[in-house]
């Protein structure tokens, strides 16, 4: 008979010595040189220089990193203002004993916020285009960064899914568990790969990255719709929250997806409605 249940106990990551380096760390590392150098390629298909795509990298990562942790305390962890404050902010505890923990605890809705709002100050101190045409673009890299995210949250044995019922499924042996789980994990990173390449071909084989907010909006959609669907086979991380209708992470992602369908759907940029207006 064939096995379908899949005992997951990896070691967390490698120690140096003098300090234990997170897979999940690597994970995050990998990500952004990732996207760094399909920026690259874009930047210069583009006619970009190298100066403004530095300063993108730089914009990216503290906005990201610093929106995705601020995220995941305002929408599942508030009480670590007031119970570990520093904590928030560097990749230590305090609260109990001092210990290194690395970034922990990331929430994807609270990067996308700022990613965001880190374009904007982005193209407005460095680019000088509009806020529109850098999203198109840099939603490439964070997809396909989404993807590597969700491989150390697999890793770490966190963001698990519900129990299967089945011999099917993952057993995460960190949690003491032995019983099968879904792995969601896994389940978001494949459909990233998908949301990934779709806005690779609507970038590189077709026009749409002339009309301005498309890609964006395609991004929006395609990602929270999948982060939509998935948490029906997701472990609620809030509990208190878990007896709602939909839990916070698909309440969260709505409003994601309605912004999406107006950047592709509903929104003309300024100066299309310009050119219209001449012709």
């Amino acid at each position: 008979m064939l096995a379908l249940e899949i005992v997951w106990d990896p070691s967390k990551g490698l120690d140096l010595g003098f300090f234990m380096l997170h897979y999940y760390s690597v994970m995050w590392i990998v990500a952004f040189l990732l996207g760094l150098n399909i920026m690259k390629r874009i930047f210069k298909h583009e006619n970009q220089t190298e100066k403004s795509l530095d300063s993108l990298f730089l914009y990216s990562v503290v906005g990201i990193m610093l929106g995705a942790r601020l995220g995941h305390v305002i929408f599942y962890q508030p009480e670590l203002f007031r119970e570990d404050f520093f904590s928030i902010f560097l990749p230590v505890k305090f609260k109990g004993g001092f210990e290194f923990t690395g970034f922990q605890g990331l929430a994807s809705h609270g990067a996308a916020i700022a990613m965001i709002i880190s374009m904007y100050i982005y193209n407005k101190k460095v680019l000088h285009k509009s806020v529109l045409w850098i999203l198109d673009r840099v939603v490439i890299p964070v997809a396909s960064g989404a993807v590597f995210v969700r491989l150390g949250n697999f890793i770490n044995s966190e963001i698990i899914g519900k129990p299967t019922g089945t011999d099917f499924g993952v057993v995460f042996k960190q949690l003491g568990e032995s019983f099968p789980r879904h792995p969601a994990q896994l389940y978001e990173a494949i459909c990233y790969v998908f949301v990934f390449l779709a806005l690779m071909y609507f970038y590189w084989k077709t026009k749409r990255s002339e009309q301005e907010g498309f890609l964006f909006g395609l991004f929006l959609v395609l990602l929270w719709t999948v982060r939509f669907f998935v948490e029906f086979v997701k472990e609620a991380q809030n509990p208190e929250r878990a007896d709602w209708l939909l839990n916070t992470g698909q309440l969260l992602s709505i409003p994601f997806i309605l912004i999406g369908l107006y950047f592709m759907f509903i929104y003309k940029s300024k100066r299309h409605a310009v050119e219209t207006s001449k012709s």
